[in-house]
Formats: C-alpha cells, sequence, structure tokens
C-alpha cells in the first residue's frame, strides 16, 4: 500500500502537522513543537503551514 501525505484527523488547526507526524511514524508532539519554533524563530514555517493546508488531501 502506497504512503500518501494527507491531512490527519487528529488535528488542532488544519491538521498539516498531525499528518506529516502520521506520514512519518513519528509522535505529533514533536512535529507541532518543530512547527511553533519555525513559526516563531523564523516565520517561514507559518508560510509553510498555510501553503500545505491549502494543497494536501484531506484523510480519507
Amino acid at each position: 500500500m502506497e504512503k500518501k501525505l494527507c491531512k490527519s484527523k487528529d488535528k488542532k488547526l488544519c491538521g498539516v502537522l498531525g499528518g506529516i507526524a502520521e506520514y512519518f511514524g513519528i509522535d505529533v508532539t514533536i512535529t507541532r513543537l518543530i512547527g511553533v519554533l519555525l513559526i516563531l524563530f523564523t516565520g517561514v514555517g507559518l508560510v509553510a503551514y498555510i501553503v500545505a493546508a491549502l494543497l494536501m488531501p484531506k484523510a480519507e
């Protein structure tokens, strides 16, 4: 079965970081922590999150 990157059903905002965690098989807390740090310290994380929220398909 082919793995697809999609939004998670276990979501806080849009499910992007949860979907990334499911895709790579890691804890969602780690991806959320990294996401918050990227947003706070670089600002790039916010743009990447918005783009991913628009482009990633919803979980089936």
